[in-house]
């Protein structure tokens, strides 16, 4: 389907509906307003892209400036010097969110709030990915440092540009809960489709053509993904924005401060934020040390082939397994089921401390079989957080009569970046202690402490009470007294 079709097909879309409180209008959840099924689809597929550029970068990242031909990361000086940019750069990075967030927000424009973020950021977020990939000297130089601190600076801006408003036009143009489950539920599955681009593609192209030939085909393949999901949410989010417009200017717009210190007032919000963080940091480590751990552990001196394989075979079973989850939320709820995967996720991650290790067993066939239930840790995780902040948001109107969609979603990636910025200096440390095949020791505790952070993200998500459609009346039956 061209774009120009699905455009075509969202002419049909209805307007939202709304019911009036204190002069101010609530968007709720309604039998009416549905999105049609392409539109849904064709906004969902821009997680495609997303997911290919953001798993490429965990992944291949800091292996490509600190791997060599021996697999040797032992040099600490360096090490240490490309976790420092990596750490500082993503605490700066985090300052970025909330203040797009707010300019996204209140930004006037007659193609609506976000999407002339999108249009003008993407292109500059594809083209600064390439040049990660291009140091300007060999080996290991302070240039190289200065280079990479600079250009993933200008990455993350053009991504924070690009993907805040990007993921912040889920609660407004998908109103009912069915039609959040429907986009997030697809969102999974294009998005394993790009992390297939990341973890399979990226090893095969590494391994054939390099990492710059491979960094061009992830750029494009993010670019052309989010232009086409942009596509799906043209129409309806042009008619809220109107409709957001005609309601703001009846009411003082809050400062940037203010919308940031009322998102922090959100009980629940403050709930699913640490238990999100927790959990990303964990799978931020795990991810990173797959090269390491199949040079290493696995014995493979070319690296790219056995991560693709490995990778394979979690998605796969990731894919047969969101079926499953999207069909347990709608029959108990998606808060229930996110809990259960982070539980799983806090009992299982801890077991690749002896994948590979156990005696009488080929090392291939141990990383295969862990890797397969991965994908039974990940699936209800990497679905619901986005339709959980669309629930958040809708409970803020609820208690504010406001809308500040992308405000919850830039200050929910502020904070998780200040925390995942964590991630990188977590991975350095370990596998300073000990990354080669005589001296495992950082690898194998990758997994418990992945497994630390995701069942202290359980732990705390058990007070988070949010129904799956929120209103007024809703909120009130489902409060805890």
């Amino acid at each position: 389907m061209s774009a120009l079709d699905a455009l075509r097909l969202l002419r049909h879309v209805p307007r939202l509906p709304g019911y009036a409180r204190d002069g101010a209008r609530y968007w709720v959840s309604s039998p009416e307003g549905r999105m049609s099924p392409a539109a849904r689809h064709i906004y969902a597929s821009g997680s495609l892209g997303g997911n290919a550029l953001g798993r490429t970068r965990d992944l291949w990242l800091i292996f490509f400036y600190l791997g060599d031909e021996d697999g040797d990361v032992e040099r600490r000086g360096a090490a240490f010097a490309i976790g420092a940019v990596l750490v500082i750069g993503r605490l700066i990075e985090a300052f970025d969110d909330p203040l797009i967030g707010y300019w996204s927000d209140r930004t006037r424009s007659r193609w609506g709030r976000r999407i002339p973020f999108v249009l003008a950021a993407t292109p500059f977020m594809a083209i600064f990915f390439v040049l990660l990939w291009i140091p300007p000297n060999p080996g290991e130089t302070v240039g190289n440092v200065i280079f990479l601190f600079a250009i993933l600076w200008f990455f993350n801006l053009f991504s924070t540009l690009s993907g805040g408003p990007m993921e912040s036009l889920l609660p407004e143009i998908a109103r009912r809960n069915d039609d959040r489950l429907s986009i997030v539920g697809w969102q999974v599955a294009f998005g394993v489709v790009g992390t297939a681009v990341a973890f399979i593609g990226t090893g095969l192209l590494v391994d054939t053509f390099g990492f710059v030939a491979m960094a061009i085909i992830v750029a494009a393949v993010a670019f052309a993904s989010r232009y086409i999901a942009l596509t799906g949410a043209w129409r309806r989010s042009i008619e809220v924005s109107k409709e957001i417009y005609a309601e703001d200017q009846k009411v003082e717009r809050p400062s940037v401060w203010q919308s940031i210190t009322t998102c922090l007032r959100n009980d629940q919000f403050l709930v699913f934020l640490p238990s999100f963080v927790l959990y990303s940091v964990g799978v931020q480590i795990i991810t990173g040390v797959m090269p390491f751990y199949v040079e290493s552990v696995l014995g493979r001196d070319e690296p790219g082939t056995m991560v693709a394989v490995l990778s394979a075979c979690a998605l796969g079973v990731l894919m047969l397994i969101l079926p499953v989850a999207i069909l347990l939320a709608r029959r108990r709820s998606k808060r229930q089921v996110y809990a259960w995967g982070m539980l799983f996720a806090g009992l299982y991650f801890p077991l690749f401390a002896i994948a590979g290790f156990l005696p009488g067993i080929p090392v291939v066939a141990q990383g295969i079989t862990y890797a397969l239930l991965i994908g039974v840790a990940l699936a209800p995780v990497q679905t619901f957080p986005n339709a959980l902040i669309a629930d958040i948001t809708d409970y803020d109107t609820v208690r504010t009569g406001e809308r500040r969609e992308a405000t919850y979603y830039a200050t929910q990636q502020t904070l998780e970046k200040i925390a995942g910025a964590a991630g990188p200096g977590i991975l350095i440390a370990l596998l300073a202690l000990g990354s080669t095949a005589e001296d495992p020791l950082g690898i194998r505790l990758v997994g418990p402490v992945a497994g630390v952070l995701a069942l202290a993200g359980y732990v705390v998500f058990r007070r988070f009470w949010l129904p799956d459609n929120v209103t007024e009346d809703s909120v009130a039956e489902a409060r805890p007294s």
